[in-house]
């Protein structure tokens, strides 16, 4: 392979196009176990563990307390991306990869496990916290070791496009969760609270043994071997962020809460507010968000790819005018109970509100930050972002519901708030497509 001296690929051998696609396609199954597992939860959330976990009187109150525990994942990711971007930085990728998909399909499976709150009382809500931490600290450092994985391999030119294929894993892990909670939830009601649920949860085990067989046939990526070789890695990375490259931390977590924000309504809250809320059958929402993934598939890559060619501003600048613009549309939408118009909202919602900064900032944070700090800086931002913004979104919606008797432009101000933060930090980040990795 050779590059020109702006660092646009002019030349790329079979054999380097070859590796690339089994990076990629390794990064994309391991990243899909993954967000299986972690996304499995969320659904179980807005289904039943306000049943089997959060039995209080007022329904509200136990949709609020199942969100809650589905928020306490995303606040345990920061901690997740400091401590294996610590020793990503330091120890490399690959080991991290490995580390990340076993402390995650552990805390999925022992979910499976768990006794209900009628069997062991306040023990059962208590577990099933500290699992979803374990879920937590997982996912929060297995998306930087990933995408890196594919980022320090690829020419700068089309750096977006396959950065946002490791994306894809996250539709992949979504379609298998619903489908497999959706197929489930067609069984009688008791059959599905007694023992139906727990099946999700449980074969994760062997999703994870696959993931793991395949990661540990990656190498390292050449960037850290080169900074290893020269004995430059940092010492404290976390630290040397925190406190030299401020600015490029605060950017990537503010680009962050916008997508994150709409795919915690479209895709987490959407189904207790159209089920409960508004009476509808469960399927009419599972089968929007079923179609909404399956749409993902094919914008990902696109969403990716034109970053290419127009730049990174230019794909956040349109998600979040998007996303200030259909905020209120967004809900009145759903409330027509109109199953067509609710299933293309949720496609809209999830597409342009989130899957734009989805797929582009796969390849934006990273780009953030040098080669010594990008395991930790990526992630950072990237699971501080989601911490803030998906973490207390579906709570935060349950809650205004609740406070207001059920009016919903609270939750639509406040989606409006996070897109003009996210704008802000588009205005602010520098355009790096096609430029090369420092």
């Amino acid at each position: 392979m050779s590059e020109t001296r702006e660092g646009l690929i002019t030349e790329v051998s079979p054999q380097i196009t070859a590796a690339l696609r089994r990076i990629v396609l390794a990064s994309v199954i391991g990243t899909a176990v993954e967000w299986y597992d972690f996304l499995v939860y969320a659904t179980a959330s807005a289904l039943i563990f306000d049943k089997l976990f959060f039995p209080l009187k007022d329904p509200a109150l136990g949709t609020i307390a199942a969100f809650g525990t589905y928020g306490v994942g995303f606040f345990a990711r920061p901690f997740g991306a400091a401590l294996f971007g610590h020793f990503g930085d330091r120890a490399g990728r690959k080991a991290m990869l490995a580390a990340t998909i076993t402390i995650m399909g552990a805390g999925t499976f022992l979910i499976g496990l768990l006794p209900t709150y009628d069997e062991i009382g306040l023990a059962a809500p208590v577990l099933l916290v500290l699992l979803r931490l374990l879920q937590g600290i997982g996912i929060g450092g297995e998306w930087g070791g990933a995408v890196l994985m594919v980022i320090e391999n690829a020419p700068p030119r089309h750096r977006g496009l396959l950065a946002s294929l490791v994306q894809i894993g996250y539709p992949l892990g979504n379609l298998a969760a619903i489908g497999i909670l959706a197929s489930l939830s067609t069984l009688p009601p008791e059959n599905f609270l007694a023992f139906a649920w727990r099946v999700p949860f449980l074969i994760s085990i062997l999703l994870v043994g696959v993931g793991l067989y395949i990661r540990l046939q990656l190498e390292e990526t050449p960037a850290f071997r080169e900074i290893a070789a020269m004995q430059a890695v940092a010492r404290l990375p976390a630290a040397e962020i925190l406190t030299k490259h401020r600015r490029s931390f605060l950017t990537a977590v503010g680009l962050k809460l916008s997508e994150i924000s709409y795919v915690s309504i479209g895709n987490v809250f959407a189904i207790s507010y159209v089920t409960s809320r508004l009476g509808m059958p469960r399927a009419i929402i599972l089968n929007a968000i079923l179609l909404s993934t399956v749409v993902a598939f094919a914008a990902i890559p696109l969403f990716g790819a034109l970053s290419d060619k127009i730049g990174r501003k230019r794909m956040f600048y349109a998600g979040s005018i998007f996303a200030m613009g259909f905020a209120f549309p967004l809900f009145w939408l759903l409330d027509t109970k109109d199953p067509l118009i609710i299933t293309l909202t949720v496609i809209a919602a999830i597409t342009f509100g989130q899957m734009i900064g989805f797929a582009v900032g796969a390849s934006w944070y990273c780009e953030l930050f040098t080669t010594r700090l990008r395991y930790s800086g990526a992630s950072l931002g990237f699971q501080i972002g989601a911490a803030i913004s998906g973490g207390l979104t579906p709570f935060a919606a349950a809650s205004f519901l609740a406070a207001t008797s059920g009016a919903t432009w609270p939750i639509s101000i406040y989606l409006i708030v996070l897109a003009l933060i996210t704008l802000a930090a588009a205005r602010a980040a520098p355009e790096t497509a096609g430029e090369r990795l420092h």
